[in-house]
């Protein structure tokens, strides 16, 4: 893994604080109704992108994730503004507008979604880590999913195929405690979720998912085992969501302190502290950086309201018609 140096401590904190803000961004225009439908976001969990990019490829390692997927491709180089855009469901969205919130992709960035089925990436994840074995790529796939997912049973049966193909993918559960709004001791009658590895024999093990560092060697090991030849790893990245499930989550199941008590160890404080210990940086110089993350949140927004709407002709060009299908008269109007 390369070294944790100032200068990867300063894009760290540059990075996470931009997502941190990006998002609260949408939180807010999502209130004034600019932004429609479901709206799940990622403040608190900051800390496992930040830490997976340092220890990935990002000229050929793919990544796949469920529908909190609105700064995971932002790291790995798409245009936050297009981002913006793609949840106002506008004509320069990455998906041209229709896909929204949920499915923001961008096959230039190696970024394969944005799944709105709860699990439906496992089984994709696989695939994706399949074909670049089959076609000899040495890349390696990151296969994201919360610990609401890990119920699903597409995650055993891919497991299985996985190991017994010995792919080069990365399981990853984000476990941020609650799943859509039930607690991980109310879905199992175990609560070391990364244990599900076992069953396959699977290299498997819990990471603080609050600590990038510590996020990066455990991504770092796993990545290194893939790409040599040495199969999967399952990964629980223990974790915190600030806010809810979605906009429309009231969370009645935690309460406020709770909340706070995570919040006395937030991925971009930690970075901040270590940065000002060592004298990275000054306070008035992270307050530069600040500005500057202010500034391209701004430009963002303003980027996504100038945006145009698609054309309606835009939504059936994107239909799959198959020409000579069977029983079906194509002369009928």
């Amino acid at each position: 893994m390369q070294k944790v140096t100032k200068e990867v401590y300063l894009k760290w904190y540059e990075d996470m604080y931009f997502w941190r803000k990006f998002e609260d961004k949408l939180a807010a225009v999502y209130i004034q109704q600019k932004v429609r439908g479901f709206l799940h976001l990622y403040n608190g969990q900051e800390a496992v992108l930040a830490g997976a990019l340092h220890a990935m490829d990002l000229t050929k390692d793919k990544m796949i994730t469920a529908y909190r997927n609105h700064v995971q491709p932002i790291g790995m180089g798409v245009d936050p503004k297009r981002v913006m855009a793609e949840l106002y469901g506008k004509a320069t969205g990455t998906s041209k507008g229709l896909g929204g919130s949920m499915h923001i992709f961008s096959k230039e960035h190696r970024f394969y979604g944005g799944h709105g089925i709860v699990g439906g990436q496992i089984p994709l994840g696989a695939g994706i880590a399949f074909g670049d074995k089959y076609h000899d790529k040495d890349a390696v796939t990151i296969c994201c999913f919360g610990d609401g997912a890990a119920r699903q049973g597409s995650l055993h049966e891919t497991f299985n195929l996985a190991m017994l193909w010995n792919l080069p993918v990365v399981f990853v559960c984000e476990n941020n405690g609650y799943a859509m709004g039930t607690s991980v001791e109310r879905t199992a009658n175990h609560t070391d979720i990364w244990k599900l590895g076992l069953g396959y024999e699977m290299p498997c093990g819990p990471v603080d998912g609050m600590n990038p560092v510590k996020v990066a060697e455990a991504f770092d090991e796993a990545i290194s085992r893939a790409r040599s030849g040495g199969g999967p790893t399952f990964l629980e990245l223990k974790t915190y969501r600030y806010r809810g499930h979605s906009m429309s989550d009231a969370q009645h199941y935690r309460t406020k302190d709770e909340v706070n008590e995570y919040k006395k160890i937030d991925p971009i404080t930690q970075v901040k502290e270590v940065i000002l210990d060592k004298k990275y940086a000054t306070e008035d110089e992270l307050k530069e950086i600040d500005k500057r993350v202010k500034d391209l949140v701004s430009e963002c927004e303003k980027f996504a309201e100038e945006s145009p709407y698609p054309e309606k002709n835009v939504m059936y060009d994107a239909v799959y018609e198959q020409e000579d299908y069977p029983f079906i008269d194509h002369k009928i109007k």
